[in-house]
């Protein structure tokens, strides 16, 4: 039977000392992040460099996000892109993706970049009609209760062998607590069960972060 880590503040400390390459401009916004009321809403550094890095494993030259914040994700995965790569960011706020296009700019990624600000799941929709099947990657990282939304359009955008990622499904390890019963622990716990038994799919949750659902499209 495989061991189970218990992480403690050293083995934490350690992890980050040692999960992930830091630079000046993702430190940058880290930095201007954490200063904001939101602020929890950033993706942990080393998920940023995990997705870069899974984004350059498989190829990706057209990526999906849906939930863009102040930008990590999605300057992590449009410097792995190549120079014809498009990433589609669906956001609805204005202020936090105005952050995020400063430092788009700054890492030379814009003309990657395609915002699509407005109901993520109108600009979806919109996309399915033109566009289904030909994703090779996608992100989901907004309002929770509409995951399962987020979830079938992205499954319907990406091409088959494509790949999906799916933040918070730990949810702050409330999914696993019966005591929880708010809408958005519902339906991620709901959820979850939903991609375990979906033979359309791959998957793998991995313990990164506040929980990460890898899944390959078949």
């Amino acid at each position: 039977m495989g061991k189970h880590l218990q992480l403690t503040d050293r083995l934490d400390r350690y992890l980050l000392d040692f999960a992930f390459r830091d630079d000046d401009l993702l430190r940058a916004l880290r930095d201007e992040t954490a200063m904001m009321p939101n602020a929890q809403m950033q993706i942990a550094p080393e998920q940023g460099q995990f997705m870069a890095l899974l984004a350059r494993i498989a190829g990706v030259r057209k990526a999906l996000e849906i939930g863009t914040f102040t930008g990590y994700s999605s300057l992590s995965v449009a410097r792995a892109l190549p120079a014809d790569g498009r990433l589609v960011c669906c956001d609805i706020s204005k202020e936090f993706t105005d952050v995020a296009r400063r430092y788009w700019d700054k890492a030379g990624v814009t003309a990657k970049i395609d915002l699509k600000l407005g109901s993520a799941r109108e600009t979806l929709a919109a996309l399915e009609k033109t566009e289904a099947g030909s994703f090779d990657m996608a992100f989901i990282d907004a309002d929770k209760l509409n995951y399962p939304h987020y979830y079938e359009s992205a499954l319907a955008l990406l091409r088959p062998g494509g790949v999906l990622l799916i933040d918070n499904v730990l949810w702050g390890g409330d999914v696993a607590d019966p005591a929880a019963t708010d809408a958005e622990t519902v339906t991620l716990r709901e959820l979850n069960a939903r991609v375990k038994a979906d033979e359309r799919v791959d998957f793998c949750l991995l313990p990164v972060a506040d929980g990460l659902t890898l899944i390959r499209k078949r």
